[in-house]
């Protein structure tokens, strides 16, 4: 059996571990599908983004094979000591509003590095609404290099943990390769990237993260099967 042979960061796993008592423990964290993930080489991981917690038991469903290098919001940046661990953890900082090609050119050359680059193609959280899968990943796909494999991340029940000690989650992160395939001949990076999500959603449904919020919009009538149709009470 192959072992893997990248080096993870001490601030990366230490930033997995001190999340482990909450995501594993309390949030019985359930992972299958982790084989999908190839020990060497590239890799683009796209995930659904419900919660804060998705990126880091995404991470820590991962790490017994890989590092996630994860693009994030540049914001996270404004804070030096933030900025100083996320960057310890090889991060990638992208203004998502701006078009940031610098962002994506740093995820092509660490793909050709041998990295594995985790996209939320949705963008941001999805506070119960249906968003729009954006093109970067498809993009990233297109640019990375040979050999590059692709692969899915569904991830449910975090949006609970927020809830201790009242409520305890169930959490599962599931890996899969898109059943379609990488990037089609005559496929467009944006009808890629869709693609990839509605997998992904069909796996794991929106969810609402925060107590209020998710109260406010079921008493209007929300349900996931409606989010998924794109419906919005606002």
């Amino acid at each position: 059996m192959a072992k893997r042979i990248e080096r993870i960061t001490p601030a990366y796993r230490g930033v997995m571990y001190a999340s482990w008592p909450l995501a594993v423990w309390w949030g019985r964290l359930e992972v299958t599908g982790e084989e999908c993930i190839p020990l060497t080489g590239p890799v683009l991981l796209a995930g659904d983004h419900d919660s804060y917690w998705d990126t880091v038991t995404a991470g820590i469903a991962a790490m017994p094979r890989r590092q996630i290098h994860a693009l994030a919001k540049s914001t996270l940046w404004g804070n030096p000591l933030v900025a100083r661990v996320l960057d310890g953890m090889g991060q990638i900082p992208i203004h998502r509003d701006k078009g940031d090609t610098g962002a994506l050119d740093r995820a092509v050359e660490e793909l050709h590095k041998g990295a594995m680059i985790g996209v939320y193609p949705e963008g941001t959280r999805s506070l119960g609404r249906k968003l729009r899968a954006r093109s970067g990943f498809g993009r990233l796909v297109e640019r990375a290099p040979e050999g590059t494999a692709i692969v899915l991340a569904a991830c449910t029940g975090t949006v609970e943990l927020p809830k201790f000690p009242i409520s305890r989650p169930q959490i599962k992160v599931e890996f899969f390769p898109p059943s379609g395939g990488g990037l089609q001949p005559g496929e467009s990076a944006g009808d890629f990237t869709l693609r990839i999500m509605e997998e992904i959603r069909a796996r794991a449904p929106i969810e609402i993260a925060g107590r209020k919020r998710a109260a406010t919009l079921i008493a209007k009538g929300w349900t996931p099967e409606r989010a998924a149709d794109g419906w919005s009470p606002e």
